[in-house]
């Protein structure tokens, strides 16, 4: 039978779901933290000349002249008349009732001060090279020997250490060896002390090189029992060492105190984070209620400028496809903040309905809830639910938590209630604080203890939650 080759068509009936660019821009917008929420709005606020801030839509001195008589308008005059202006008057109308909404007792001025001064907070003006290159030059006066020494000093690690040898660093520069040599003891040789070390070891003892009088013991242990002080193992340090066990403790206390392992640490720029949050839960007459921070962002609104840019459109299709545009972009980033914070508001209402025990009495009264739960109750897809959390905090009685705390698993308890993990967590940490440090509790003796409490869960379990709180094992959380 001979094949046919050949195009064909045919038809075929699918459902896909494709996300517009307004769908996208509104699932960004409900996930941004409150504080970048605040940044993004600027930006669009500078972007885009059709979105304003209310408040200075409605200064007398900003409003527009008013419209001369206009000649009767062509076609195109009146489809942009048509399908922006009814619909932008009726946008406008929908968000005044929503945005006037300022009971909060946190207002827009007070954040934005806060806020200015939080990134105005000025940090340290000068890194650990730039600091260290200032004594080199005022110490030194070869170029050939500064140019080396600038090399190792922009190769330091945040802790500022050297890993580089003398060696690697001749070859780099094609310097002679004993020229980087002197460089390297030049920086070993600035303040802070300790920069330039080649490992912690050498670091700890740069810097009791530099004390006046120091214990053999103490070089000892740093030169020879670093790692078994790092793990605790203080008996075998004093069997290793002949020394009685409370030295060896008074040893690592020194330690502690005189010497830094991380002299650069000072000059790591950290940046300032605030927490702000996005929900207010107060009690009113013994009812929680739920206050959603509208008052700390801009109200905004659609320019009036558009009106009279709209005449001006009808002879230039190019000026027409513009506004249409840059209107239809500033309708869709109010309409994505006006549904973001709808949407915040609702989750946190359901967080609070289910989560009373919590707001009342604490952690351990947290009940289990899955954002599935919250997503049915709300009526809006779990991704949803997850995107108005992340990164959102809310400040109750009890004090400011990230939303997502609020979502765990739980655990049948004795009493036949069901315990969360953030509880059965707290419950843990607690038992870890008042254990014997002596005798500190193994995994094994932590299930046991928290069986006792109802509280009945696998010792591996036991082991994550443990980590999960930076809790050590047992072995190095004891006292000698």
């Amino acid at each position: 039978m001979a094949m046919r080759l050949g195009l064909t068509q045919s038809l075929r009936a699918e459902q896909r779901l494709v996300q517009s660019p307004q769908m996208i821009q509104a699932m960004q917008v409900l996930q941004l933290p409150l504080l970048e929420l605040k940044d993004q709005i600027d930006q669009e606020l500078q972007e885009n000349v059709f979105l304003e801030r209310k408040d200075e839509s409605e200064r007398p001195e900003d409003k527009p002249p008013a419209p001369e008589p206009e000649p009767e308008p062509n076609k195109i005059e009146e489809r942009l008349q048509r399908e922006f202006s009814t619909e932008l008057d009726q946008l406008e109308a929908r968000m005044e009732p929503n945005w006037r909404n300022r009971a909060s007792s946190y207002s827009g001025d007070d954040e934005d001060k806060k806020l200015e001064a939080l990134n105005n907070t000025p940090g340290r003006a000068t890194s650990l090279s730039e600091y260290l290159m200032v004594q080199v030059r005022t110490q030194e006066k070869d170029p050939e020997l500064i140019r080396v020494i600038e090399h190792i000093v922009f190769s330091l690690d945040e802790d500022g250490r050297l890993t580089d040898t003398a060696e690697t660093i001749a070859q780099q520069l094609l310097v002679p060896l004993p020229l980087v040599q002197e460089a390297v003891a030049v920086v070993r040789d600035l303040e802070p002390v300790g920069v330039g070390a080649k490992d912690l070891r050498d670091c700890l003892l740069m810097q009791l090189d530099h004390m006046t009088f120091v214990r053999p013991l103490v070089r000892t242990i740093v030169e020879n029992h670093l790692d078994d002080l790092a793990m605790n193992k203080l008996p075998k340090i004093a069997k290793d060492t002949g020394a009685e066990l409370d030295d060896i403790k008074e040893t690592w206390e020194f330690l502690k105190v005189h010497c830094n392992p991380h002299p650069g640490s000072e000059f790591v720029p950290r940046p300032t984070r605030g927490v702000v949050p996005d929900v207010v839960i107060d009690e009113v007459d013994g009812k929680f209620e739920v206050k959603t921070q509208r008052g700390s962002l801009p109200e905004l609104t659609i320019s009036s400028v558009y009106r009279g840019l709209l005449a001006e459109a009808r002879n230039d299709p190019k000026v027409y496809e513009y506004l249409r545009r840059k209107i239809e972009a500033a309708k869709w980033f109010i309409e994505a903040v006006h549904q973001r914070q709808n949407t915040i508001e609702r989750v946190a209402n359901e967080i609070v309905r289910r989560q009373e025990g919590f707001l009342r009495h604490g952690v351990q009264h947290l009940k289990p809830m899955k954002m599935q739960d919250i997503a049915d109750a709300v009526h809006v897809h779990i991704s949803t639910v997850s995107r108005a959390a992340s990164g959102k905090y809310i400040q109750t009685p009890q004090g400011v938590f990230d939303m997502k705390r609020f979502f765990s698993s739980g655990t049948m308890s004795d009493g036949g209630d069901m315990v969360s993990q953030q509880a059965i967590k707290d419950t843990l940490k607690q038992i870890v604080e008042n254990e014997n440090k002596d005798e500190p509790l193994s995994d094994d003796q932590l299930v046991d203890e928290l069986g006792k409490r109802g509280v009945h869960i696998a010792r591996r379990t036991v082991t994550k939650y443990r980590k999960a709180l930076s809790i050590a094992s047992s072995s190095r959380r004891k006292h000698f």
